[in-house]
């Protein structure tokens, strides 16, 4: 069974920094591309980041390059989202996704609020 669980949220300042992480189970973490999405209170949800298996090759949302880096340990089965120079629009609850035998895997989320 195909595990996420997020962890790391909560509130930051404007022009602060937050990691946030993805614990996962139930397949072979290293075998997948792992992503981060986000949605905020009557928004759509976006696509903030990605990572390939193998070579680890990322990929960002225009509204967070330069500002969120995505890393994985395949050791620890884990993908995390470092952010930086946090904005108030970065607010939302962060979940981490994979498709695993075509089925979309998604953990509860974790809140973050950027917030003075």
């Amino acid at each position: 069974q195909v595990q996420l669980v997020e962890s790391g949220g909560g509130l930051v300042q404007p022009g602060g920094s937050l990691s946030v992480s993805c614990a996962a189970s139930g397949f072979t973490f290293s075998l997948y591309a792992m992503s981060w999405f986000r949605q905020a209170p009557g928004k759509e949800r976006e696509l903030v980041a990605r990572i390939t298996s193998g070579n680890g090759r990322t990929s960002y949302a225009d509204s967070v390059k330069g500002r969120f880096t995505i890393s994985r340990d395949n050791a620890k089965k884990t993908v995390s989202l470092q952010m930086n120079s946090l904005k108030p629009e970065d607010t939302a609850v962060y979940y981490c996704s994979t498709w695993v035998a075509g089925t979309n895997a998604r953990g509860p989320g974790t809140q973050v609020i950027v917030s003075s």
